[in-house]
């Protein structure tokens, strides 16, 4: 069943195989919808990979995302939960 909060369930759903945030890839799939693809991504700069941030910084961003039992998760587990939220 479509999302209607999403503009471009295909790019949406690009950007998900991908390994993007569903909030990640709703944001962009919506700004491709409102202004075009290649609008969008002249947009923004370069955000390192969670593979480089440190064990910490990643429990720091789960705690931002409202996420709950991750403190005892592995980095890679923990990089999967974040990407999955």
């Amino acid at each position: 069943m479509p999302n209607p909060t999403i503009k471009n369930e295909k790019l949406y759903e690009d950007l998900r195989k991908e390994g993007n945030s569903k909030q990640k890839s709703a944001r962009i799939a919506n700004a491709a919808a409102a202004r075009g693809k290649s609008a969008v991504g002249k947009k923004g700069g370069k955000s390192g990979s969670f593979d480089d941030w440190t064990v910490t910084d990643l429990k720091k961003r789960a705690k931002e995302l409202g996420l709950s039992g991750y403190s005892n998760l592995s980095k890679d587990k923990l990089i999967s939960k974040i990407r999955n939220s």
